[in-house]
């Protein structure tokens, strides 16, 4: 892996990082309304996954998607836009937190409801095959969906239909506030593809490089072969379910252990133990400076005008 694939990974995640804790600040400033669901330690998914799709590929995602928009090549202007509700956002402010969308970077949401995207998934899979795009597509979700009923449907269609998806479960621990161990008869998610049956593949969701490397071959067999892959990504995000949690279902110490192993601070420190200290220091800079210019535009934009409200949700004759 050269120098400047490292940096790269290094500067993608960082900028998720910041952006979120920016988003973070703004709420409880009260400059951000609704819920606020935030991806702060999951970083090195989205990036590790998503730098191995080509252009043509598609992205799916649950209500914790600003990483993902990101990662797929997101605005920072436009995000934080949308977070404020926001006429220059991404859903030029009609999505908030929760709907992020960006049909230039084929990036299809932010849903809101749980497991609700893993069918919709499979719908585009089908079309990218029935069309013979050459395309993959790539659904994440959190550990919490995989007992919902769409869950089963869509894998079943995609094992059915040979659809060239892969599916990522970001297994965080607790879904919303309720540990794995009483929601899961065993600590291996990725079991349930043997139903299916389809590829299966658990992953080290602090190591960037073992994301990228797994995932790269189940899109690979994917687009080669029309197979679906069932993957669990084992994360943990060191903020709660949304910053309404007040988290008691853990404790600091748990959250600190996993800090340990942040998969940010692990390649900064390779950056710097390869001599690449001022290349480091300069992504820092650069992307701090992206932030803050993210959070300047937003907070300058207008908001949607009045006359605009039933704008995309009726249809004129």
């Amino acid at each position: 892996m050269d120098n400047d694939l490292l940096c790269t990974l290094y500067h993608d995640m960082l900028r998720i990082r910041r952006f979120e804790e920016e988003a973070a600040r703004l709420y409880t400033e009260r400059k951000i309304g609704g819920f606020l669901h935030l991806y702060i330690g999951q970083e090195a998914v989205a990036v590790g996954a998503l730098s191995v799709l080509e252009e043509q590929d598609k992205v799916m995602t649950a209500y914790r998607c600003h990483g993902h928009y990101l990662a797929r090549g997101g605005c920072s202007k436009a995000g934080m836009a949308e977070l404020l509700g926001k006429e220059t956002g991404c859903a030029e402010g009609r999505g908030g937190s929760m709907h992020f969308y960006d049909i230039d970077n084929n990036f299809y949401g932010g849903w809101g409801i749980v497991g609700g995207q893993v069918p919709l998934a499979a719908g585009l899979a089908f079309a990218q095959k029935f069309k013979k795009e050459n395309g993959v597509t790539l659904c994440f979700m959190g550990d919490g969906a995989i007992n919902i009923g769409p869950f089963h449907e869509g894998l079943s269609l995609a094992a059915l239909w040979e659809l060239p998806v892969v599916y990522l479960i970001e297994n965080n621990e607790y879904a919303m506030g309720t540990p794995l161990s009483k929601t899961f008869p065993t600590d291996d998610l990725s079991i349930r593809a043997l139903g299916y049956p389809m590829a299966r593949e658990t992953i080290d969701g602090h190591d960037i490089f073992d994301v990228r490397s797994k995932v790269h071959t189940a899109v690979q067999r994917a687009r080669e072969q029309n197979q679906p892959t069932l993957i669990e990504v084992k994360t943990y995000r060191y903020r709660g379910h949304s910053m309404a949690d007040p988290q008691k279902y853990r404790t600091k110490d748990d959250v600190n252990v996993h800090k340990d192993r942040d998969a940010i601070t692990q390649l900064g420190n390779k950056l710097t133990s390869l001599g690449m200290e001022a290349r480091r220091e300069e992504i820092e800079e650069q992307v701090e400076s992206e932030i803050q210019e993210a959070v300047r535009f937003a907070e300058e934009s207008a908001f949607p005008d009045p006359s605009t409200a039933e704008k995309y949700a009726y249809v004129g004759g």
